[in-house]
């Protein structure tokens, strides 16, 4: 009897195939953060103004806050092979036309703004994608370690594309870097054609919530708040992301005032924290974190907000920033990745497109917000605060001095125990997220609908 699928049963599946995935992911997001460090030094020469900058990133943003339910949707719907590549290839489009624009002497600002939404589109797809392949491409217990190499594309090429570029820029330019970038996003495509990607089985769950396009992108919230257990453990994690968010995006004005505006400090405290990121990147896919995940979030949030926030806000010199962040930087990683893991193992497979993008959308939901009103509270309230005779500067003066940037760091210790005590009263008294493991059963407990499994 002729086999229906001779030649994918020779492609690389399991962790193998993934680790192929993830290779061609980690080269590909290494070209494209050297393309956009080369182009905020171009867009910066030729504007002068944070604010352009900022609008990129706007740009970027707002596809994804707009579009995520419909592309966790498409990702269940069809083929997660196919989807997984849509980032990509949305990204060879908006780099292929920067490259032409810059070729031709015709490239401007809004070209960038208009890419930065291309490449936004696509990232929609690619994060639930990539989320729920980890589902069916490796066993449950390798989960935590999957996604601790996730992390490895997300914080290694912050470390490494500022050096390469600065080196390569004077000897191939703009020009140069674009045509790398490129280059790489061929490879990453070229990865994912080779490896075998299974589709998920069909699930009383996956026939429950479908429907049109449109019911189906709402049916990963509706999925989210039926359990208690997840709804519970999202609104812990959208109460640490506001917390830290109230500080946090004070990053670099706190270093810049403590140190006369040292661009050159604050470059060396950044790297710090990319090299933390990626030794807990480099832990979990090597150990893959405790056994327990619940444990792992609890001890490596509360040891974030000690570091990341209390330390690094009663620091004042590089050493101690250093220190912080680079510690710090570690535990998110496992923090996130245990909350990755859980997720996937909980979720229905085929449902997990649109839960997860759901999940993200709803965890974002303050990003927009937190740091308007870190501002706010840095300009009118720390700041002068600290300075002056009052109450505030009286009572923490001793702490944090009375100096430009004593009234952030004021902000970056009280958000870091606020943050740890979030954590502890979650432990104590939230046992429906303490125990989500016992409560909610695996995916793989649940009811299947028997269907012939396919690979692509």
């Amino acid at each position: 009897m002729k086999l229906r699928f001779p030649v994918l049963s020779k492609r690389p599946t399991g962790m193998m195939g993934f680790t192929l995935v993830w290779a061609g992911q980690l080269v590909s997001v290494l070209g494209s953060t050297m393309t956009q460090f080369a182009l905020t030094i171009w867009a910066y020469q030729e504007t002068g103004s944070a604010t352009a900058l900022g609008v990129v990133n706007t740009a970027f943003m707002v596809p994804f806050l707009l579009l995520a339910p419909l592309a966790g949707a498409m990702v269940d719907r069809y083929n997660r092979k196919l989807m997984m590549m849509v980032s990509d290839l949305t990204a060879i489009l908006a780099t292929t036309g920067i490259l032409i624009s810059h070729l031709t002497g015709n490239l401007q600002m809004w070209h960038l703004y208009v890419a930065a939404a291309i490449n936004g589109l696509g990232a929609t797809f690619q994060w639930p994608a990539y989320s729920a392949a980890i589902t069916t491409m490796v066993p449950k217990e390798q989960y935590s370690r999957a996604n601790g190499m996730i992390s490895l594309v997300e914080s290694g090429p912050a470390v490494l594309a500022p050096i390469l570029a600065g080196l390569l820029l004077p000897l191939i330019h703009l020009t140069g870097i674009l045509l790398l970038d490129v280059s790489t996003f061929f490879l990453a495509i070229a990865m994912l054609v080779w490896i075998a990607v299974p589709q998920p089985e069909k699930t009383v769950e996956g026939q429950a919530g479908a429907g049109n396009l449109v019911q189906e992108a709402l049916y990963g919230f509706r999925y989210i708040f039926a359990r208690r257990s997840l709804l519970g453990l999202l609104i812990f994690f959208i109460c640490l992301n506001f917390v830290i968010g109230l500080s946090a995006s004070l990053f670099a004005p706190f270093i810049l005032s403590h140190t006369g505006n040292d661009s050159a400090i604050l470059g060396v405290v950044q790297s710090a924290a990319a090299i933390g990121a990626v030794i807990g990147g480099l832990l979990v896919g090597l150990w893959g974190g405790f056994k327990r995940r619940m444990t792992s979030i609890f001890i490596g949030e509360a040891l974030t907000g000690l570091f990341v926030l209390v330390v690094f806000g009663l620091g004042r010199s590089l050493p101690v920033w250093m220190a912080a962040v680079l510690v710090g930087e570690i535990f998110p990683v496992f923090t996130n990745g245990a909350s990755q893991a859980i997720w996937q193992a909980k979720v229905a497979p085929d449902v997990q497109g649109r839960v997860f993008a759901a999940r993200r959308m709803i965890a974002w939901s303050v990003t927009p917000i937190t740091p308007i009103l870190a501002g706010i509270l840095a300009d009118y309230v720390t700041e002068p605060a600290m300075r002056s005779q009052s109450w505030l500067a009286g009572m923490f003066g001793w702490l944090v001095g009375n100096n430009a940037g004593a009234g952030m760091a004021l902000q970056y210790i009280l958000t870091g125990l606020a943050y740890m005590g979030i954590v502890l009263v979650v432990f104590l008294f939230a046992p429906a997220v303490r125990n989500l493991e016992d409560i909610l059963p695996d995916h793989d407990q649940m009811e299947k609908i028997h269907a012939p499994c396919t690979t692509e």
